[in-house]
C-alpha cells in the first residue's frame, strides 16, 4: 500500500452531459507528444474525476432541455442543447435529486432494499405515483409549510435582531426555491391541476361519485337547544385546508409582488395560482367559480401534462439509468474507514466517439501517462461500458397488425460489440480490465436469464474470445430491474365531468390518465465494477473478515472462493426466487462472465435478501472454464510492483525480487499467506525464468495449481537459462 496506494480507480466510458467538459476536449491535440504533463492530468481530475455520487451530480449537472412547438402544440425534450432555437425559448431541466423522476427511482431503490421483497411481491405503484400531480403537490405543500413557519418566526423577532437576519436568509432560500418555476409553465401544470381539483371538488364523495355544494358555516345552538349550522360569510377555512392566520394576507402580497417582479410574461391567472399555492387565503364562494371553464382547463391541463410527461420520460429514462448506475457504483462501498475510496473518471464522451481512429490516440496518450509510470496515484485499473447491443435473433416479423401491439421503439443501445473490441484492443496495452454489460431492457434481466439461460450472452461475446485482450474483457449480467416493464404504469389522475349540480371525477376507463414508464433498468457493469472496486480496500474487507492484511489491497481476493460471496454482497435487493438447477448447472459448467445471483441463501443463520456475486470471470479461457478476474489483476499488480522495485526491470533487482532472501518481496509474500487479501495464498507460488536470448523475464504465477504467465522485458542480459 505504500508503493501502490490504490487499485480501484475506474474509468466510465459514458456521456453524461454534452454541455460539460469531456476527456477528448481536455486532452486536446497530442501529435508529437508521448504523454501529458502533470498540469493536464490535474485538470482532467478536477473536471472529470468524482469520489461520490453527490460530487458526480455537482460536477456534471445532468440536464434535459425543452422547447415548445406551436405547430403541433407540444413540448419537445432533448438531452443536447438545441441549436438554432433562441436561448430564451429553451428551458433547462436539471436532472438532480430534486427532480421528481430521479426522486422516484431513488425512493424505489431504498424501498426495495429496506423490505427485501422480490419483484413479483413488491408494490411498485406505491412509489411510481410519486410523479403524479398529487404527489408533486405534496412536495409543494412541504415548502409552503416551511415558508409559513419561517415567516411567522421572522415577524415575531425585532428588526435588526441577528436571529431575524438568519431566519431572513432561510426565508429567501425558500422563496428562491418557490420562484424557480414562475416562468416554467410545465412546472406550474401540476399546481394548476391540483388547484382546480381542490376548488371544484370541495365536498367530493368517492362513494357518491360527485362533489356536493358546500357553503361554509358555523355550528350554533338554537333557542330550543337544537344544533344548527348557519352559513358564514367569512370562514376561517381555506381552499387547501391551511388554517389562516393574521399573516396570510401579508405573505400572499409578498408572493404576488415576487411573481410580478420575476415573471418574464406576467399572467393574472398564474399569479393567482402562485398565491393560492403558497399563501392560500379563504376559499372563494361557489358562485365565483366558472365550472365550465374550470373543468375544460382541468381536462386540458391533465391531458397536456400526461402527453408531455410521457415524452419527458422517454427522453430522460436512459440518462437516469446511467445516473443511477453511478450511484450504485459508489453504493457498493460500505465502510466507515475509507482507506481506499473508489474514484470514478467520467469521460463524458460517447464510446463511438472515443474509438474513432482520429480520437483513439488521445485516449492512448492519457492512459500512457497515468498507467505507464512508477507513480500509481492516477493509475486506471478498471473500466465500465454499459448498454452494449445484444442480438435479438429469432423474432417473427409481423407484416400485418391484426391487434394493437408494442410500438417498435428504438432500443436503449448506445454501443456495439465492435466498438467494445476496439476499446479492449487498446486497453490491454495499459492493463485496464473492462466491465461491460448489455442493453437495459426486459431481455437482460434476472427473469430472462432464469428462463433463457446464459447462451445469448456467450454467443454475443464470441468475437471477443481467444484474443490478446480477452483476459481484460469482463461481461457482466444480468442487468438490475428498478421498475419492471409490466409494473411501470402510473395513474396521473382522472378527467373531470361537469354535472347539472356540480362536478365529478370520471369513472370511464378511457378517462384514466395513465403513463407507462416502460421499465427502468440499470447496467450490471456499474454494480460489478463497484463491488470489485470496493473489495480492493483492506478496510472494506475488514468489515467482513477477521484475517485482513492492512498492507495489501484486495487484488488477490477471490469472491468465488469459500463463503466470500455470501459475506461481500451487493446492496441490491433480490429480484427473483432463484435460478433453476439447469441454469445454475449451465453457469457452473461454463463459468462465464461476472454473473450475479438472486438466490435463497443464508450465512451464519441469517437470511441473505441481497443479490450476490455468483461468478467473477473474464473471457480468457482457462483450465476450469473462463478465468477468474482476480488472476489478471494480480498479474498486473505484480508487474507494477516489480517495475517499481526493480527500477524499471533491471536484472539484478529482478533477481533479488524473486530470490530466497528473507527480505525479498517474494519471501515476504510467501510468509504472509494467512490473510484473505494476501498476495500469495495457500497453494500459490511465483517464480522467474530469465531468457537471455530475448532479454525476457518469464514469471509464472501459480494460483492453487493453475499457472498464469507474465512476461517482462529485462534491460540487461545474463547467462542463458538462469532459474531463480
Amino acid at each position: 500500500m505504500r508503493i501502490i496506494s490504490q487499485t480501484n480507480r475506474t474509468i466510465d466510458f459514458q456521456e453524461m452531459n454534452p454541455e460539460k467538459p469531456d476527456l477528448l476536449t481536455l486532452i486536446g491535440e497530442v501529435k508529437g507528444l508521448d504523454s501529458l504533463d502533470d498540469d493536464k492530468v490535474n485538470e482532467i481530475n478536477e473536471k472529470l474525476l468524482v469520489g461520490s455520487f453527490d460530487e458526480f451530480m455537482e460536477k456534471f449537472s445532468p440536464t434535459v432541455y425543452s422547447y415548445f412547438n406551436s405547430v403541433n402544440q407540444s413540448v419537445n425534450y432533448t438531452l443536447k442543447k438545441p441549436e438554432g432555437i433562441p436561448e430564451d425559448d429553451v428551458t433547462s431541466i436539471p436532472i438532480n435529486q430534486q427532480n421528481d423522476f430521479v426522486q422516484m427511482i431513488i425512493t424505489m431503490l431504498d424501498a426495495k432494499n429496506a423490505n427485501g421483497l422480490k419483484n413479483s411481491d413488491f408494490n411498485f405503484e406505491n412509489i411510481t405515483n410519486m410523479i403524479s400531480p398529487e404527489k408533486v403537490m405534496d412536495d409543494i405543500r412541504q415548502v409552503r409549510k416551511e415558508v409559513h413557519y419561517l415567516y411567522n418566526q421572522y415577524i415575531e423577532l425585532e428588526e435588526g435582531d441577528p436571529k431575524q437576519l438568519d431566519v431572513g436568509d432561510k426565508l429567501n432560500e425558500k422563496f428562491e426555491q418557490a420562484s424557480t418555476n414562475y416562468n416554467n409553465v410545465m412546472a406550474m401544470l401540476p399546481l394548476a391541476i391540483e388547484d382546480i381539483k381542490t376548488r371544484l371538488l370541495l365536498g367530493y364523495s368517492e362513494s357518491e361519485g360527485k362533489a356536493e355544494e358546500v357553503k361554509v358555516g358555523l355550528l350554533t345552538m338554537g333557542e330550543g337547544g337544537e344544533l344548527k349550522i348557519i352559513e358564514s360569510s367569512a370562514s376561517e377555512s381555506t381552499d387547501l385546508a391551511l388554517i389562516e392566520d393574521a399573516n396570510s394576507t401579508e405573505l400572499a402580497n409578498y408572493f404576488s409582488n415576487d411573481y410580478e417582479q420575476i415573471s418574464e410574461a406576467p399572467s393574472d391567472y398564474v399569479k393567482d395560482l402562485v398565491v393560492r399555492t403558497f399563501a392560500p387565503l379563504p376559499v372563494e364562494s361557489k358562485a365565483e367559480i366558472n365550472y365550465e371553464l374550470e373543468v375544460a382547463n382541468y381536462n386540458s391541463y391533465l391531458e397536456f401534462y400526461k402527453n408531455s410527461k410521457d415524452n419527458f420520460v422517454k427522453i430522460v429514462k436512459p440518462l437516469v439509468e446511467k445516473i443511477i448506475g453511478v450511484k450504485l457504483f459508489f453504493d457498493q462501498y460500505k465502510t466507515k474507514s475509507r482507506e481506499m475510496s473508489p474514484k470514478l473518471l467520467i469521460t463524458n464522451n460517447r464510446l463511438e466517439m472515443l474509438t474513432k481512429s482520429s480520437n483513439l490516440p488521445r485516449l492512448e496518450k492519457y492512459l500512457n501517462t497515468v498507467n505507464n509510470k512508477n507513480d500509481f496515484t492516477n493509475t486506471i485499473w478498471f473500466g465500465i461500458v454499459s448498454n452494449v447491443e445484444l442480438n435479438t435473433s429469432g423474432e417473427i416479423k409481423v407484416k400485418r397488425q391484426r391487434f394493437k401491439g408494442n410500438e417498435r421503439v428504438e432500443k436503449n443501445v448506445e454501443n456495439t460489440i465492435e466498438t467494445v473490441a476496439i476499446l479492449l484492443n487498446m486497453l490491454k496495452d495499459y492493463k485496464v480490465q473492462l466491465y461491460f454489460s448489455f442493453e437495459t431492457s426486459e431481455e437482460t434481466t434476472f427473469d430472462c436469464l432464469a428462463t433463457k439461460g446464459v447462451a445469448p450472452y456467450i454467443e454475443r461475446c464470441q468475437q471477443l474470445m481467444k484474443k490478446d485482450y480477452s483476459t481484460y474483457a469482463i461481461p457482466c449480467y444480468p442487468n438490475f430491474t428498478i421498475i419492471p416493464k409490466n409494473k411501470s404504469g402510473v395513474l396521473l389522475d382522472r378527467k373531470m365531468v361537469q354535472l347539472e349540480d356540480g362536478v365529478m371525477l370520471s369513472k370511464e376507463k378511457e378517462d384514466f390518465m395513465r403513463l407507462w414508464i416502460e421499465g427502468v433498468y440499470v447496467s450490471a457493469a456499474y454494480v460489478a465494477a463497484g463491488i470489485s472496486a470496493a473489495y480492493q480496500c483492506p478496510s472494506y474487507l475488514k468489515n467482513h473478515f477477521k484475517e485482513v492484511n492492512k498492507e495489501y489491497p484486495g487484488v488477490r481476493f477471490d469472491i468465488e472462493a469459500k463463503d466470500h460471496g455470501l459475506r461481500t454482497i451487493t446492496t441490491m435487493s433480490k429480484e427473483i426466487s432463484g435460478f433453476t438447477n439447469n441454469v445454475k448447472n449451465e453457469v457452473n459448467r461454463v463459468n462465464f462472465g461476472f454473473c450475479f445471483a438472486s438466490e435463497n441463501a443464508s450465512y451464519r443463520n441469517t437470511d441473505i435478501n441481497k443479490i450476490t456475486v455468483y461468478k467473477a470471470r473474464s473471457l480468457e479461457e482457462g483450465s476450469n472454464g473462463f478465468e477468474e478476474t482476480y488472476k489478471t489483476l494480480v498479474s498486473t499488480y505484480v508487474e507494477r510492483i516489480l517495475r517499481y522495485q526493480s527500477n524499471d526491470f533491471k536484472m539484478d533487482n529482478i533477481i533479488h525480487f524473486f530470490s530466497n532472501n528473507p527480505e525479498s518481496t517474494r519471501s515476504i509474500w510467501m510468509s504472509q499467506k494467512g490473510s484473505v487479501n494476501s498476495i500469495v495464498q495457500e497453494g500459490d507460488d511465483l517464480s522467474l525464468v530469465i531468457n537471455e536470448q530475448h532479454n525476457i523475464g518469464e514469471v509464472d504465477l501459480v494460483f492453487n495449481g493453475n499457472v498464469k504467465n507474465l512476461e517482462v522485458a529485462i534491460n540487461k542480459s545474463v547467462s542463458a537459462g538462469v532459474t531463480v
